[in-house]
Parts: C-alpha cells; structure tokens; sequence
C-alpha cells in the first residue's frame, strides 16, 4: 500500500523489534517487581532506553521510505505517539501501550492464520502488562490492590468482563488501564466468537463440498451408464 521498499523492511524488523519489545517488557518488569537500585537500575534504564531508540529508529526510517508519506504519517500517530511518550517520566503509562501495540503490529504478521495461538498469546501478554501497570499505579494508595498478586486476579477478572469487584483500581492511571483492559476482554470475546463461527463454517463448508463431489461422481457414473445403454441399443440386431 506504500510501496516495495516499506513492505521489505517492515518484514526485515519483525523478529528485531519483537526481541526488543520483550527486552522492553523485562526491563519495564523489573522497575516495578524487583524495585532495583544502583547497577540493576541503571541496565533496566539503559535497556529501555536502547529498546526505545530502535523503535524510534524504526519509526523514522518507515516515515522516509514510505510512498505517499504523508498518508502514512496521517494513518501512523499512534506509532508516532508510541516513540515520542514513553520516555517522559509523567507518562510511565504509555509503556503500557507500547509494548502491547508493538508487539501485537509484530507477531500479528508472522502468526496469521494461527488465531488461536495469536489470541492465547496476546490475552497472556496484555493480563501480565496491565497488571504490572495497574500494580504500579496502585501499590502506594492505599487501594485494595496491594500486591502484584492482586494485580494479576484483577486483571483476569477485568479482561473476561467478570469483575467480581472485589479488586479495583482507585487512581486515575489505574483506571485507565482498567478502561483498556475492559475494551480488550470485548475484544477477545469478539475474536473467540468469530474464531469459533468461522471452524464451524470451514467444517459445514467442507461437508458440503464432499458431499457435492460425491453427488457430482454419482452423476458422472449414471451418465455413464446411460452412455453405454445407449450403445448397446445401437449395436443390438434388429428383429
């Protein structure tokens, strides 16, 4: 859709920035699990930072080789938004975001077809995530979600829309990580339900496409038959 040259790097950097969005979501982990200081923090900090250059890098590189570049750059501010926020420390959030997005634009290719692997795949990854932001927001403020162990619950309960509410998020950045946990778990709904809809056509189609050949077989064997009746008759001494 914008040329060649875009089509080749993008699928020269789908293992790349694959790799890098999961050094990203270690990295991202760390800060908030293991709270590291001194060295360990200073890795964690240099590995996002080198993960986020490569996507930036990625970016740029993708905006100039682009055929009708300014389209592209209309359809991409989210990508845009991806590379220019998540290094201003009052948006820790948009990591959040970040590696979902990344993540899902590079395996969604490469995992075409496999559905149910691409859905377990993704819910495993967004649960973990949200978690580990909705535990970042909420773990000093006095919520009821206090351990990273909350988290997780909260998440699942949030994502298949149970919502026991015996967990939730009372900060602002919580709650909008709850939002888009909440539109996910519709989302995945959706996709399960279309995943099952279409193996249910593919098997009525495939029934229906063997029986027709066996139908069509069938005929084929009558209209031999007849053909040869008709020989018969033809070759057959006259009284």
């Amino acid at each position: 859709m914008y040329g060649e040259r875009l089509a080749r790097w993008e699928r020269k950097v789908e293992w790349p920035l694959v790799i890098a969005a999961l050094l990203f979501l270690a990295a991202y982990a760390a800060q908030i699990l293991a709270t590291p200081e001194g060295v360990v923090e200073t890795v964690a900090e240099v590995v996002l930072k080198a993960t986020w250059a490569l996507f930036l890098l990625d970016y740029v590189v993708r905006l100039a080789i682009a055929e009708r570049r300014w389209t592209w750059f209309w359809r991409h501010l989210l990508d845009l938004a991806i590379v220019a926020l998540p290094m201003f420390r009052p948006l820790r959030l948009m990591r959040f975001f970040t590696i979902i997005a990344l993540i899902q634009r590079n395996t969604g290719t490469m995992l075409r077809g496999r559905v149910a692997m691409f859905t377990i795949g993704a819910t495993a990854l967004t649960v973990f995530v949200a978690a580990l932001a909705v535990y970042d927001a909420e773990q000093s403020s006095g919520g009821p979600i206090s351990t990273f162990g909350d988290a997780v619950w909260w998440a699942f309960e949030t994502i298949t829309t149970v919502g026991y509410g015996d967990y939730y998020p009372v900060t602002v950045t919580g709650r909008i990580v709850a939002v888009g946990l909440m539109v996910g778990g519709i989302a995945l709904i959706g996709v399960v339900t279309a995943t099952l809809a279409s193996w249910i056509v593919q098997r009525v189609s495939v029934e229906a496409e063997e029986a027709s050949a066996a139908t069509e077989t069938q005929v084929e064997a009558l209209r031999g038959e007849i053909a040869e009746l008709k020989q018969m008759l033809r070759e057959a001494p006259r009284a």
